[in-house]
């Protein structure tokens, strides 16, 4: 069923449509403004250099088709002859849907990317609803009446099956970004074991700097703005979600209706257009000091340093890889910029000068220097103080993480990993949970040969340790060579005993751990013989731990697996999936029929036993009204049980 946050937006886009479209022209049209208008909408779509990513694929895509239609439009421009009362009709239809997808596309150009990210598929219904009005659009269009060539109808005859076919596409669905929202999203307590899928989050929306999440803030305020009261609660997860975003960053904590630091090209621009081209493309800040890279793209020197710096080797805007990493000044554009500001009394940002994280030049640095030496003290109560304090720093403050591995604090936190100490141990492994937060610190920690030692405290620690130790392993692996050292090292059988055994704290921790590490083939095989499937089998009967999305979607990774299947499919299995279909919620009835549909592809006597278990009427209910992704396997296995002849009459 949609839910009412879905229904709420999409009744916000046609709200936005219903202003945008309120001064249609109904009094005698100038076809020829009509048709520059549409082709200055396509021209103006083109413009968009970039999308956000979890609708960049689809956003480019229609992009791609709208610009296909250009010479369509170019020839009902030279077109001579009186324009057709019906061919008027479609033109104002067609302005109707351009519309629509130019709002659409400046939503998904420089939207919230928090907001695109939860509400993915009221956006993705948007988008069907664009390809139908177009398609229908051009299937009434008089073609022989306005003198098309042959050519251009057989070419817009393609593209009306494109369109068709957009809207019946099938996504695959991003495991991984779901998952990080689930455990984002449900997490109550402000544990940096839970960074791990915050920090993924991070890098998968590009929210990750501080310019990025600034810019983040005021498109928030614009979602909270333009909902007001309504879906209060949706909008609440993304203010929630922001907020860990802005922790994970050391940025300060501010309230959602909370005036956000305005990046001040942003701020001036409410007053000033500050010309595209001066506004570098990475934070959308007006250049001070825009320097050329090997691609030819004009980027700001410290931005563009910073993502050379992370260890990237492409351009941000085109994606190409550099063939060097040396920047050249741009000085005709720099002098530009210059002449703009004076003319328009526009002062550029002043820029701060960063401090060298090689160089103690504070106290407080000489003082981590000390805890970090203390790591190595002999006496015991010296070495607890001083790891309990470098936990706590490595949590607290996204630059001390930086500053302890540059000052060689992660070889002696790994040896503090085997320390006869219960209590050290746990700081050790927590400390060293929270510098696995930065990708670099991941490879650090790795090198240091710390893995087998964090899966011995998963073994044998405490409660504490246990949960962190498995936390760790799941931040290492988000790195592919950890995921195999992972399983190679037999770090999954003492997982799967702390998904069965342990406090739901834990159990949270290790079933997030396995999801990730089940990404990699050998571990499902691995992890389906050590016996992960049952203690998933018995989680989805305890509803109150409130597990079942990521139980189910972790037995969808294992059903792509023969020895999964082999093991999954068990009639008591198949259900329980049906009776989560009848009684759970529209998250939990999309993954199970996700998984239904993964099983009985290979199996139809799966099907059969379903059908028993009175699955029909359940799939039929959520192919009308269930997610969009729900919908599309409901249909898959309806279109399956067609060819095999088991729909019941």
């Amino acid at each position: 069923m949609v839910s009412a946050g879905e229904k709420a937006i999409e009744q916000g886009f046609k709200m936005d449509e219903e202003n945008d479209q309120s001064n249609q022209i109904t009094t005698p049209i100038d076809k020829r403004d009509l048709v520059y208008e549409l082709m200055g909408i396509i021209h103006i779509i083109s413009s968009y250099a970039e999308f956000r990513r979890t609708q960049r694929k689809e956003s480019r895509n229609l992009v791609r088709r709208m610009k296909l239609l250009l010479p369509l439009l170019e020839e009902i421009r030279d077109f001579e002859g009186k324009i057709p009362e019906s061919g008027v009709q479609c033109l104002v239809k067609m302005k109707k849907a351009f519309h629509s997808a130019k709002k659409l596309l400046k939503t998904c150009h420089c939207g919230s990317k928090l907001y695109l990210a939860l509400e993915s598929e009221a956006v993705i219904r948007r988008f069907h609803s664009v390809y139908e009005k177009l398609s229908q659009t051009l299937d009434g269009m008089p073609y022989e009446e306005l003198g098309i060539s042959d050519e251009e109808k057989e070419q817009v005859e393609l593209m009306i099956i494109q369109f068709k076919r957009s809207k019946k596409r099938i996504d695959t669905q991003d495991m991984e970004l779901a998952m990080d929202l689930m455990v984002s999203l449900s997490t109550e307590n402000d544990r940096n074991a839970d960074s791990a899928s915050i920090e993924r989050l991070a890098k998968k929306l590009e929210l990750h700097t501080v310019e990025d999440l600034k810019a983040e803030m005021i498109s928030v305020k614009e979602v909270i703005k333009e909902r007001r009261s309504h879906n209060a609660e949706n909008t609440q997860r993304i203010v929630d979600l922001l907020d860990k975003l802005k922790k994970l960053a050391g940025m300060e904590e501010t309230g959602p209706c909370d005036e956000p630091v305005m990046p001040k090209a942003l701020e001036k621009s409410t007053s000033i257009a500050i010309p595209n081209e001066f506004l570098c493309p990475i934070t959308l800040q007006i250049m001070a000091d825009p320097v050329i890279i090997s691609t030819g793209q004009t980027y700001e020197r410290e931005s563009i340093q910073q993502w050379l710096d992370s260890n990237h080797h492409t351009c941000p805007k085109t994606g190409e890889t550099l063939t060097h990493l040396s920047l050249a000044p741009n000085f005709a554009l720099r002098n530009l910029i210059e002449e703009w500001c004076l003319k328009n009394n526009f002062q550029l940002p002043a820029k701060e000068t960063p401090m060298n994280p090689e160089s103690p030049s504070a106290g407080s640095d000489e003082k981590l220097l000390s805890l970090i030496k203390d790591l190595s003290f002999s006496h015991l109560e010296v070495q607890r103080k001083a790891v309990t304090k470098i936990r706590m720093l490595s949590k607290e403050n996204p630059e001390k993480r930086t500053l302890i591995a540059n000052y060689g604090g992660i070889p002696p936190l790994v040896l503090l990993l085997s320390y006869p100490d219960s209590k050290i141990q746990e700081h050790a492994v927590t400390a060293l949970l929270n510098l696995s937060i930065d990708e670099s610190n991941k490879k650090l920690i790795s090198r240091e040969n710390a893995i087998p030692e964090i899966i011995e405290i998963l073994q044998n620690g405490s409660v504490g340790a246990k949960e962190n130790s498995a936390a760790a392993l799941f931040s290492l692996s988000m790195l592919d060579e950890n995921k195999v050292a992972i399983g190679s090292l037999n770090g999954i059988p003492p997982l799967i005993d702390l998904l069965k055994n342990g406090t739901i704290r834990g159990r949270k921790d290790a079933i997030t751990a396995l999801f990730n590490l089940c990404f990699n083939h050998a571990n499902k095989s691995i992890a389906i013989q050590a016996g992960i499937v049952a203690p998933l089998l018995q989680l989805l009967e305890e509803k109150h731990l409130d597990m079942v999305d990521e139980t189910l979607s972790i037995l969808l990774i294992l059903a792509t697996h023969p020895e999964g299947r082999q093991v999954i499919g068990k009639l008591s299995f198949i259900e329980t999936l049906v009776n989560l279909m009848k009684d759970g919620t529209p998250k939990n009835k999309e993954c199970s029929v996700a998984v239904l549909f993964e099983l009985s592809t290979y199996n139809s006597n799966l099907m059969l036993a379903a059908l028993q278990y009175g699955v029909y009427e359940y799939l039929v209910e959520i192919g009308k009204e269930g997610t969009d992704r729900g919908q599309r396997k409901a249909k898959s296995i309806l279109q399956l049980m067609t060819k095999t002849e088991q729909i019941p009459y």
